[in-house]
């Protein structure tokens, strides 16, 4: 058996991030999860906090902790994304309220401190939400920086434009001073945009694959992508929305599923217009230093396969 990887899931969830989680969840001997850090993101703290320990205890992984981190971004007021995901974050299902602790250590103390005690180029950060605990953390802890295998980011869009404003994607809009500092670090990034996210649609015979494990932690998953595609079937016009946050993990676990280039990245956050937009240098047309790997296209059918045989073992 290969060595398990180590990874922190920094998360605001939100049903696509509940299924990333589920995803590392039933890949425990590819992945060991140090810990979960949220972030207010698609719904406030309070509520990314719970949501976090609901999907623990779902999935039987009350091992798991659960830190809570930033509740707002560093330099503008929270916007959320209620609209979305239900006013809950994890609205479909009727789960119960979650009995598990939460950990009184701030997830930036969290994540400064793990970086520090795991060996060097040990961890993979994989971020599904706005990236303010993680530019916390590197303005407070520089020499985390080095430490750190990659970051697997869900976030940006370039040939897809944006899905907050024309030219963002949520992630990135919520607190683009955060991820401006991420992608100015010198950390290496892997970037999940739009452009990848938007071919995974969760359409009927994929989610009737999920419904046929007939578990409890698949029944939840079924009943939360049912809520969370409505939203985007009425926008796109499609067979299910995308599945955006399951990347990431589906990215440590099967990197073949998807295909990019090395591109310079840089986030806009002074106009009003196109703020938060991820300027992806794909053709290469500037001489900016290389800082991500910008995936473009994904696999869809084993994307999902991978996803309905990982759900399958919770």
């Amino acid at each position: 058996m290969a060595e398990q990887r180590k990874i922190i899931i920094d998360t605001d969830p939100g049903q696509d991030d509940a299924a990333a989680i589920m995803l590392a969840f039933g890949s425990h001997e590819e992945l060991e999860v140090l810990g979960i850090t949220t972030v207010a993101g698609n719904v406030p703290l309070s509520l990314t906090s719970r949501n976090a320990r609901i999907i623990c205890e779902l999935c039987e992984r009350t091992d798991v902790k659960v830190f809570a981190g930033a509740d707002r971004p560093i330099a503008r007021a929270l916007v959320t994304a209620e609209h979305v995901h239900g006013k809950t974050g994890l609205d479909g299902p009727t789960l119960p309220e979650p009995t598990m602790p939460l950990q009184t250590q701030h997830a930036v103390d969290f994540i400064i401190e793990t970086l520090r005690r795991e060996p060097d180029g040990a961890v993979t950060l994989c971020t599904l939400g706005p990236l303010t605990n993680i530019a916390l953390a590197f303005q407070k802890a520089p020499d985390i920086i080095p430490r750190i295998r990659e970051l697997v980011m869900m976030g940006g869009g370039f040939f897809e434009g944006g899905n907050i404003t024309p030219a963002a994607e949520f992630n990135i809009y919520v607190d683009p001073e955060a991820a401006d500092i991420v992608v100015r670090s010198g950390v290496p990034v892997v970037m999940m945009p739009l452009d990848v996210t938007h071919q995974l649609l969760t359409r009927k015979d994929r989610v009737k694959r999920m419904a046929d494990i007939g578990t409890a932690p698949a029944r939840a998953m079924v009943e939360m992508l049912e809520f969370f595609e409505r939203f985007d079937i009425e926008k796109y016009g499609s067979d299910g929305g995308p599945l955006h946050d399951p990347t990431t993990v589906a990215y440590l676990l099967k990197p073949e599923l998807f295909k990019g280039r090395n591109c310079n990245v840089e986030i806009e956050v002074k106009s009003e217009l196109t703020v938060g937009m991820t300027v992806v240098d794909w053709w290469h047309v500037t001489d900016r230093k290389r800082n991500a790997t910008v995936m473009r296209h994904v696999d869809a059918d084993g994307f999902f396969d991978l996803l309905v045989e990982r759900f399958a073992r919770i």
